[in-house]
């Protein structure tokens, strides 16, 4: 049978969304609409984050904090997860190194959920 959703979703994605016995906790339809707005949005802000980081000469790692913790806020319209998952897509694609303590807090965040 044809599969008329051709979006891939990243691997690195829908590690977001499985269980304990690696199902996915939401349909294929839900994954696949979350995947491309969270890509969307990763583009979105690869173009905000450049331009804030040449025009105002902010360095790579704080523009990507900044990234991260205004998509932490309930108004993003991302889960905390997806927030993540956003802001590193963000450095992938301006080929931007992830800043080591970005993980820690990352790994705060979650355990305070």
């Amino acid at each position: 049978m044809y599969d008329e959703n051709q979006t891939f979703v990243p691997e690195s994605f829908s590690a977001l969304y499985l269980d304990g016995r690696r199902r996915l906790t939401v349909t294929k339809a839900e994954l696949a609409q979350r995947s491309e707005f969270c890509e969307d949005l990763a583009n979105v802000m690869s173009g905000h984050c450049s331009t804030v980081h040449f025009r105002d000469g902010v360095d790579e790692a704080t523009v990507l904090e900044r990234c991260l913790a205004g998509l932490r806020h309930a108004e993003s319209g991302v889960s905390a997860q997806e927030a993540c998952w956003v802001t590193r897509r963000t450095a992938e694609l301006l080929s931007w190194e992830w800043p080591a303590h970005l993980d820690a807090s990352e790994e705060q965040h979650f355990g305070e959920m």
